[in-house]
């Protein structure tokens, strides 16, 4: 039990981005296809609720602390979507990519 995630995982900026990213695909999953579109509202929704409650937990911050969870709320959502990658054209390409044709194809077809 002490393998999966705990309260103080879910606290730190790795463990809460990958229970954003967990929890999204899994609502996803469920809605289905009609909820592509709302996956990163999704995604957003539950990095806010996951800073602001671990901010209601920290006793011993101020007021200032809501402030602060807000912008860690963004933080875990970038982390969790890879936002904070490099722009798209420095990206390595995805096998997506490469069977849509978009790049280069080493081993081409001579007939």
């Amino acid at each position: 039990m002490n393998d999966l995630f705990t309260w103080a995982a879910l606290g730190s900026l790795t463990g809460a981005s990958a229970a954003t990213l967990l929890a999204t695909n899994v609502i996803g999953g469920l809605i289905g296809p009609s909820a592509d579109t709302a996956r990163k509202w999704i995604a957003l929704g539950i990095a806010l609720a996951l800073s602001y409650l671990t901010a209601a937990f920290a006793t011993d911050a101020g007021a200032e602390k809501w402030i602060i969870a807000f912008f860690n709320g963004l933080v875990i959502f970038s982390a969790a979507l890879g936002i904070n990658q490099l722009p798209p054209g420095n990206r390595q390409a995805t096998p997506t990519q490469l069977a849509q044709g978009t790049e280069p194809r080493f081993i081409r077809s001579w007939a």
